[in-house]
């Protein structure tokens, strides 16, 4: 936790020890283990396909990129956002980028901004709201077959909340076989998040492994062999 502010201090040391939120005993353990390399520990090379869904600012696409020289298509449904990363990486043919969303279906959608914690859902709205805009959703699977995508080698999903609409379409269609790893960070204050969470989990099991897990953090899913 990086904060000076005495109060969020307080508020961490309470919810770590005595509710013990899975959240917050969590994110200590990330800490701990001094986990940030695995969210670009992987086993890619120059002609790897990876997907970003949720660039926002693009950090995590620039740091994959620079290790491993890949391939990178960035969904950003934001408009600010998205204008940003295009012109972080309007230099770079190996880096595409699109404003727009994934989701189970096509549709346009009201997102609440908060800057990295942007989300569709009513639940999200934490902390300080920066209003709202209309925002382009895709379906995973049209996106898939538009650009002929024959294989992922990397998946990363931290979309807020998001992710139990794009799981489940990726699950339900088989389209999941297509992707090698899958980075998932799942959150908590979307409407029954643990139930949806356990049943997305077991599901992966059926043709995915767990690789690393820390709980509302980070986890990833490997294909089976």
């Amino acid at each position: 936790m990086r904060t000076r502010d005495p109060q969020k201090i307080l508020n961490y040391v309470y919810r770590l020890y005595i509710t013990k939120d899975p959240l917050i005993v969590s994110h200590r353990k990330w800490v701990k283990d001094k986990a940030d390399h695995l969210i670009l520990d992987y086993n890619l090379s120059e002609n790897s396909i990876v997907f970003d869904l949720g660039g926002y600012q693009g950090n995590w696409t620039n740091d994959i990129y620079n290790k491993y020289r890949c391939n990178i298509i960035v969904f950003e449904p934001v408009l600010s956002f998205y204008k940003n990363i295009k012109k972080r990486f309007e230099f770079n043919d190996k880096i595409k980028i699109y404003n727009c969303g994934l989701s189970n279906t096509n549709k346009n959608t009201k997102i609440f901004l908060n800057k990295d914690a942007s989300t569709v859902f009513d639940e999200g709205k934490q902390g300080k709201n920066l209003g709202f805009e209309i925002i382009t959703l895709v379906d995973i699977i049209d996106v898939i077959k538009k650009h002929n995508i024959q294989k992922i080698d990397l998946m990363k999903i931290n979309i807020e909340g998001g992710e139990y609409e794009v799981l489940p379409r990726l699950i339900d269609s088989d389209y999941v076989k297509l992707c090698k790893n899958l980075q998932i960070q799942f959150h908590r204050f979307v409407k029954n998040a643990e139930s949806m969470r356990n049943d997305i989990r077991l599901a992966l099991t059926r043709t995915h492994h767990l690789t690393y897990d820390y709980p509302w953090i980070y986890e990833n899913w490997e294909l089976n062999h």
